[in-house]
């Protein structure tokens, strides 16, 4: 049977089965909705309004809502999406009311972090005080913040799975960490305001991610072997191809959101993302078996990027409370991404 992406959208509907009536009638503002991690969170709204009419509304910030609407015209169509224009940084308190606020807001770029640190950090900082409060202001019930596995810092590679209770850091002598410490900083917003305003806010540090809808030409490296492999090119890893990195799927990824969106424990934090490390030399090597690409060139040149270890979660925590865990492997997931971008 051919996979499709309708299939994955009614696999994240049976997965959501239990969810979806927690969030029937409710009022719901999102900012980051027009990225990638946004717009699978949205694409699985819009299939559940369209089976289940359940009275749900979201409201969703947007620089640019013709933009979005030309991307996404059946999401800037569907009547529960109203798109709001304006900038995460010009978000002011309203006088409407929301029961959920989800905030994503943060351009996951690694050229950005490299080429300009102090808007990357502004951005995740800043936007996250005015989201709070406009969550606060809106008397929100419960606030969704997509943070970052980053905010872990460097993950030693004697240490196989990072957990929550973990007390690692990103590294303060780079500039590389701004985006990891902006997380942080944020978090640390998230819980000044749950203390002192009694807020109930719950955190997803979303590690590593592959699927439809992400684009293969930033700065990702397994976006970027699927390119080369379907366009019959023979994949490069500049570097040494030793730092291990996991994959959560899209679709599991929304999955797992709405689930905490709609029945996390109020304050709880968990780590998003997969346990199933693979080297980048590994992950290259896989990718050009499984789309019958001419091979793979390392090139062992020092790296650059922020982590050069590992970067792999303990998902035992959201496995053992909320009962999930990953339904799609690396290499459908490999597959799947590639079927998206027209290889076949």
């Amino acid at each position: 049977m051919t996979w499709t992406f309708a299939d994955d959208l009614a696999a994240i509907h049976s997965e959501l089965g239990p969810t979806w009536p927690l969030l029937a009638g409710k009022r719901i503002f999102m900012t980051g909705g027009t990225g990638f991690v946004g717009r699978w969170m949205l694409e699985a709204f819009a299939y559940a309004d369209e089976a289940m009419k359940p009275g749900t509304r979201i409201d969703v910030l947007s620089r640019d809502p013709a933009a979005f609407a030309a991307k996404a015209p059946h999401l800037a169509a569907c009547p529960a999406i109203h798109l709001v224009e304006c900038d995460i940084l010009r978000l002011e308190p309203g006088a409407g009311s929301y029961d959920l606020v989800i905030h994503g807001a943060t351009d996951a770029s690694a050229d950005l972090n490299d080429r300009d640190p102090l808007r990357m950090f502004d951005t995740i900082v800043e936007g996250t005080r005015r989201t709070l409060d406009f969550a606060r202001a809106a008397k929100a019930r419960r606030v969704l913040f997509l943070s970052s596995g980053a905010v872990y810092g460097v993950q030693p590679f004697d240490l196989e799975h990072v957990g929550e209770e973990d007390r690692g850091a990103p590294d303060l002598s780079t500039h590389r960490s701004a985006y990891g410490e902006g997380k942080r900083a944020a978090e640390m917003l998230c819980t000044i305001h749950a203390r002192q305003f009694g807020m109930d806010i719950v955190t997803a540090r979303i590690f590593a991610l592959l699927g439809p809808l992400l684009s293969l030409d930033i700065h990702f490296a397994a976006g970027n072997f699927i390119r080369d492999a379907i366009a019959g090119k023979t994949i490069v890893v500049k570097g040494s191809g030793q730092a291990v990195r996991s994959y959560l799927y899209a679709a599991d990824l929304a999955a797992w959101l709405w689930h905490m969106a709609g029945r996390a424990p109020a304050g709880a934090t968990y780590n998003v993302g997969s346990e199933d490390g693979v080297s980048i030399a590994e992950l290259a090597e896989r990718t050009a078996r499984l789309l019958g690409g001419p091979g793979v060139r390392i090139l062992g040149e020092e790296d650059a990027g922020w982590n050069p270890g590992r970067y792999v979660p303990s998902t035992a925590k959201i496995r053992t409370e909320l009962g999930l865990a990953p339904r799609v492997s690396l290499d459908e997931a490999i597959v799947r991404t590639a079927r998206w971008n027209g290889w076949s």
